[in-house]
């Protein structure tokens, strides 16, 4: 079951910088995906890795909720009005960069078009849920010369790690079964 986001937004996780993303579900093709973003290659921090939208909250945020719904919009485009706010998941720090990051997860009903920040996104990834949870494995990545074991997911070639990847553990953890799956369209 997803947190309640007030709850979530209570919680501590390893990090001095509080960011928060936006996980997006939305149905194609009746089934459910998640959208993610490539980062570009030229990026500074997390160059070419695949992430939820999202970023570093602003002094204006009064909520991660605000900032995942704001950073979604400037990244990719999506407006916070097409997105219905179900619930939140566990905080996630990150070791390198020390943020505690808060996801906040989103139905999107009408997407749009996607609208890239060519400064922070060089695509945008939809990828089918069900397959990114089948694909799972834990590996052992090296980064910067450090060895590590994290939690991968690896559809059409996109390799989700980290962060990221402990984050669509915690959905899958969180997510009914049959919930993920092809979405039974007399149901809706």
């Amino acid at each position: 079951m997803l947190l309640p986001t007030e709850h979530a937004a209570e919680l501590d996780a390893h990090g001095t910088t509080r960011a928060a993303v936006l996980v997006p579900l939305v149905e194609l093709r009746g089934r459910i995906h998640v959208v993610l973003t490539r980062r570009p290659a030229t990026m500074r921090r997390h160059a070419g890795e695949i992430a939820f939208p999202g970023g570093r909250s602003d002094d204006d945020d009064p909520t991660p909720t605000a900032t995942a719904l704001r950073e979604a919009h400037e990244e990719i485009g999506l407006r916070p009005e097409n997105v219905e706010v179900l619930g939140a998941l566990s905080p996630v720090g990150t070791f390198v960069t020390g943020y505690a990051v808060y996801p906040v997860v989103g139905w999107v009903e009408h997407p749009g078009r996607w609208q890239l920040s060519p400064r922070e996104v060089d695509a945008v990834l939809e990828l089918d849920l069900e397959a990114l949870r089948e694909s799972h494995e834990q590996r052992r990545l090296v980064r910067q010369g450090v060895p590590f074991l994290t939690d991968t997911y690896t559809v059409d070639g996109h390799e989700v790690w980290g962060a990221t990847g402990r984050m669509l553990k915690d959905l899958f953890a969180r997510l009914p079964p049959d919930l993920v799956g092809a979405i039974d369209p007399a149901a809706r």
